[in-house]
């Protein structure tokens, strides 16, 4: 059974591949609803910064502390160092993940300061990833890969 939440997570993660950006979406969650949505903007806005949990938390707008505290994160792909610092920082408590085989980002951390980390092991996140970094090795090299 699909989670609509993941969905519209790799839909994100979609619409930044069609805009020749690279495929990681998500959105925010509070109480079952999506308050934000986002993809990976780095090469669309040569963007330093603009990862899709940045994204995400910045096209959702100023919430208030207790928002964030109900809030659960899904991301098509591992949270890297600054978007698990962001995921702390608003004390976001649960992180749905689509996939970690092609990057592990700071899920250790995340659970060592108590968020509840899921991960899906989603065969469509795997897809999008695994494809992009065979097709543009460059592109993710240059951010978060080796």
């Amino acid at each position: 059974m699909s989670d609509p939440f993941l969905d519209a997570a790799i839909e994100e993660a979609e619409q930044g591949l069609a805009e020749g950006g690279i495929p990681i979406g998500s959105v925010l969650v509070v109480d079952a609803e999506i308050v934000g949505r986002g993809h990976n903007q780095r090469i669309q806005r040569s963007s330093a910064v603009l990862h899709a949990e940045m994204d995400c938390l910045e096209n959702a707008g100023r919430l208030s502390a207790s928002e964030y505290r109900r809030a659960i994160i899904y991301t098509t792909l591992s949270p890297c160092d600054m978007c698990t610092g962001a995921i702390l920082l608003y004390g976001i408590p649960r992180v749905v993940v689509g996939e970690n085989q092609t990057f592990l980002g700071g899920e250790a951390l995340l659970s060592a300061r108590n968020v509840e980390v899921e991960v899906l092991d989603d065969q469509r996140c795997v897809d999008l990833m695994t494809a992009f970094i065979a097709a543009r090795p460059e592109v993710w090299n240059e951010d978060i890969g080796e």
